[in-house]
């Protein structure tokens, strides 16, 4: 008699295990997605300075005047510290209002020359990360730096990749330049990705940043939730500071946002990405590897 074999395959859904999990965030219109980070795998453990139960980075790019006119006074009436990625033009234009940001303890970090993204993008035609080498890129990168530094007497220690986009070149001769990156800067933050950053496991020259321009603080508080749950951080990225417009954080968002974290039983801890990922690269440790 022979022996028949029947593989039956099955599958099975679980609940909360999809590798895309995600969070729908209150607000008005549609809404925003959060993403929640990837699982099954629970996170490796991560432990915040004085019992905190999760770490935020508010940053914001190309030091537009809104940000030294109204973010920075917001900011600085509640005590908050936050990074600003400078683009040099509106650094000069403004220089009284940026020297006065990093005496009151703003982290100012790089954000290019010229601030290349692809070219697909119109403005950036001329200046498209397709037709950049990693020469071209590395040179500009210190060059941003030495400016920096001349300008405000502090070398920039944390770097914001321009559009969120790490390469250079076009098909099989494209480049990351993070490995630049990585050599030059303690951090490199990112731009519109879907979760934050796992503290235990990122690579910090590529940290996960979400987009603060817009939100609500509904929608802020919902992300804020989702990072605590997994003790994780949160890295923030605005660009204007006003009640409304295109790339524009509300300012009642950001004055809600000082509210709740000033309040230390929300348990978290703010402070600008250079100083989170210091203490991140002081206190992780990698799991074996097999």
């Amino acid at each position: 008699m022979k022996t028949i074999l029947v593989v039956v395959a099955v599958s099975v859904s679980v609940v909360g295990l999809s590798s895309c999990a995600r969070v729908q965030v209150p607000g008005p219109g549609a809404g925003v997605e959060a993403p929640l980070p990837h699982e099954p795998l629970p996170p490796l453990a991560f432990v915040w300075p004085e019992d905190r139960r999760a770490a935020v980075s508010l940053s914001f790019d190309d030091a537009r005047a809104s940000q030294a006119d109204i973010g920075i006074p917001l900011l600085d009436s509640y005590g908050i510290k936050a990074t600003f990625y400078v683009s040099l033009p509106a650094l000069r234009a403004k220089l009284p209002a940026w020297q006065a940001a990093l005496a009151a303890g703003h982290e100012i970090g790089n954000h290019s020359v010229r601030h290349p993204c692809t070219g697909n993008f119109p403005f950036s035609r001329e200046k498209a990360l397709e037709d950049y080498t990693l020469d071209q890129m590395a040179t500009e990168l210190d060059q941003a730096n030495a400016e920096i530094e001349k300008l405000l007497g502090v070398r920039p220690v944390t770097f914001a990749y321009p559009c969120g986009q790490k390469f250079v070149g076009r098909g099989v001769e494209a480049r990351s330049y993070v490995p630049l990156v990585a050599s030059r800067f303690l951090a490199g933050r990112g731009w519109r990705d879907e979760a934050p950053t796992d503290p235990a496991f990122c690579d910090l020259a590529q940290l996960m940043t979400m987009e603060l321009d817009g939100l609500t603080w509904d929608q802020l508080k919902a992300l804020i939730d989702q990072t605590v749950q997994h003790g994780f951080w949160l890295v923030l990225c605005g660009h204007n500071v006003g009640e409304s417009g295109r790339q524009a954080v509300r300012t009642d968002t950001l004055r809600a946002f000082c509210e709740y974290v000033r309040d230390p039983r929300n348990g978290l801890w703010v402070d600008t990405v250079a100083t989170v990922a210091r203490y991140v690269a002081e206190h992780r440790t990698f799991p074996a590897r097999r």
